[in-house]
């Protein structure tokens, strides 16, 4: 049987008195892409910056690729963080640099690969994403949607075995989240990556996830497959895919 590429074994984290993850449990295989939905405040950020390793857990096992990472040291994470890509909510490109200096920008701080290697490499993720020719625009010329692209073209650059997208799609109109969602899926079935998607968007969770995770209240309310997640009677699930209001606790902590 083959070994979960990411494990969560009873993980707690409370930040004073707020319990954000009690006693959390799951696991995600190779080649997966698990979406992870609820509100915002309820832990689905704190449940990403613990498997990036910017937060620790107050207990429980994180276990990614075989390895406990609770334990790391920054130089431990520094060398598991070079399979793992990061997609940011905003982008977070660097304003002072061009679009193949923003996406080159690992592959020169990271690896020892000659100029014109990283100059191909930049050129072909680039095609990838959609955007040939645009290493020398800067990220102030582009579109939301294109930032998103950029972003992602970094994020593959080191060639990750795993890779993060928070909320790839916010700010984006219908039809460029659509685009962002399909290449999040393109990029699974093409580089075969394990993925993690924070998202609000059930449109984007339905079109580029295999399963689908709700939180609520430090616990999983609801896992299953995509149409598991569309057929299911949880009230919590229906009301979360009609965007209404939905009355969970923790809904005012600004953690998640």
């Amino acid at each position: 049987m083959e070994v979960p590429v990411i494990q969560f074994k009873n993980v707690n984290k409370a930040f004073g008195e707020k319990v954000i993850l009690d006693d959390l449990s799951f696991q995600i295989n190779k080649g997966e892409t698990l979406a992870v939905i609820g509100p915002s405040g309820i832990g689905k950020s704190t449940v990403l910056k613990l498997m990036i390793g910017l937060l620790t857990p107050d207990s429980g096992e994180i276990i990614i690729k075989g390895k406990n990472v609770v334990d790391f040291n920054e130089d431990e994470w520094n060398e598991l963080r070079c399979d793992m890509g990061m997609v940011f909510q905003y982008s977070a490109l660097f304003d002072f640099l061009n679009v193949g200096e923003n996406v080159a920008f690992g592959l020169r701080q990271h690896t020892k690969k000659s100029e014109e290697e990283i100059e191909k490499r930049v050129e072909e993720l680039l095609a990838m994403v959609g955007l040939p020719g645009t290493e020398k625009s800067f990220p102030v010329e582009l579109s939301g949607g294109m930032k998103k692209r950029v972003g992602l073209a970094r994020a593959l650059a080191l060639q990750p075995d795993i890779v993060f997208y928070d909320e790839p799609t916010a700010g984006l109109d219908p039809i460029m989240a659509n685009n962002i969602s399909r290449l999040i899926l393109q990029t699974k079935k093409k580089l075969g990556v394990t993925s993690v998607l924070v998202t609000h968007d059930m449109t984007s969770a339905f079109l580029a996830a295999d399963r689908v995770m709700l939180l609520n209240k430090g616990k999983i309310a609801f896992m299953g497959t995509v149409e598991e997640t569309k057929a299911t009677t949880n009230p919590m699930v229906r009301e979360f895919i009609r965007g209404e209001d939905v009355i969970l606790e923790n809904i005012n902590d600004k953690e998640g």
